[in-house]
């Protein structure tokens, strides 16, 4: 074994990806101590998609104070790069981290403090700006974070509607503070999301029960993003319900892509680019990535399988350890990936399992690179 890339993303709620990756890896070094590690840590459009573009390129953490999901006074930073391009992570001002359990509630939720960021990234001249579209407490059609660059959705009496409970009460978009800020610049946003705004598949129906929301709070949410997609195409001309990936982040992207021009692209195929994942992977003997949970989804453009495929495609061999392996994570074994590890031992209850993650993964790491000697 000359060379190994250990290329994780976070496990969520346990640990960070630079600290999955640096638990495998000072296993692997141990075990193979002629070997080339290289620690690459990933991320998709969620949680440490910051500070993976931090650890790979020159910039500092912009931070500023944003209302949080249900608008109370927080701290939330972005990256500006020396490129002068802005990085936003949304879950950093409406993530799922900052509400306690029992606050979870997308009919109350918004996105002002996410808005804000761009709107402050805007002022200060960033251009390209990123926005990373994952993990948020949020299904409020990115109604909230308009509001923050000037596009406000009134409702019969000239009120903002800024949470996903409003939208169905939207009767007309106001664009004037919008028209004043006078912005041409390119926003991005990064996901890997493939979900419409609405229906079986939207993002009232899939997200919004992980959100909190009630059988009969996704119905409402459900009618409230229908109808704000109409009043948006009716005004913008646009019809972008059926676009794929509108739905991500409770329809976040939705007022941007049709009043600024905004696009999606992959998020874990901008970080992999980022990081020159396919230039690194010359002469390497063996891919290593994981994730939280592992399961039928990670297989449908999940971060691992993003590096997975790429793998393949290089010739290049990849396993995955995870903290845990889910239905369907056998489905992985197409895009290439020759062994399956789950570092939570049999019959460790979840709550333990993630106390105990980084001892798990140190564990079951070194298992598994054993057999590989």
């Amino acid at each position: 074994m000359k060379k190994m890339i250990i290329a994780t993303d976070s496990f969520k709620g346990s640990l960070s990806a630079a600290e999955a990756c640096q638990i495998i890896a000072r296993e692997a070094r141990l075990l193979f101590p002629g070997a080339e590690v290289l620690e690459l840590p990933i991320a998709d459009g969620g949680e440490g998609l910051v500070a993976v573009v931090l650890q790979n390129l020159d910039g500092e953490l912009r931070t500023i104070q944003v209302p949080d999901p249900l608008g109370r006074p927080v701290w939330a930073g972005y990256a500006l790069l020396e490129s002068g391009a802005a990085v936003i992570e949304m879950a950093a001002a409406a993530g799922l981290p900052l509400l306690s359990k029992n606050e979870l509630d997308p009919t109350k939720t918004s996105t002002v403090g996410v808005g804000e960021l761009i709107l402050d990234a805007i002022k200060i001249g960033a251009e390209p700006i990123y926005v990373g579209l994952g993990g948020s407490a949020t299904v409020d059609g990115g109604a909230g974070a308009a509001s923050a660059v000037g596009i406000c959705f009134l409702d019969k009496w000239g009120r903002a509607v800024v949470n996903g409970g409003g939208l169905g009460s939207v009767f007309r978009v106001d664009l004037q503070k919008f028209t004043e800020l006078n912005y041409s610049g390119k926003i991005i946003f990064l996901t890997d999301v493939n979900n419409p705004l609405c229906g079986a598949e939207g993002a009232a129906a899939v997200f919004a029960p992980q959100k909190g929301a009630s059988p009969e709070q996704v119905e409402q949410l459900e009618q409230g993003l229908e109808h704000l997609a109409k009043l948006i195409s009716r005004e913008s001309g646009l019809d972008l319900s059926e676009l794929r990936g509108i739905g991500a982040a409770g329809g976040f992207a939705l007022p941007f892509i049709a009043f600024m021009g905004a696009e999606l692209r992959g998020g874990i195929d901008f970080v992999l680019d980022l990081i020159e994942f396919e230039q690194k992977l010359a002469g390497t003997d063996l891919v290593i990535t994981g994730e939280g949970r592992t399961d039928a989804q990670s297989a449908m453009g999940k971060a691992i399988s993003a590096v997975a495929r790429r793998s393949q495609a290089a010739g290049v061999p990849v396993d995955v350890i995870s903290g845990a392996l889910g239905d369907g994570a056998e489905q992985m074994l197409a895009l290439g990936v020759s062994d399956l590890v789950q570092a939570m031992p049999e019959g460790q209850a979840l709550q333990e399992a993630m106390a105990k993650a980084a001892e798990n993964l140190a564990s079951a790491a070194r298992g598994y690179l054993a057999r590989l000697m």
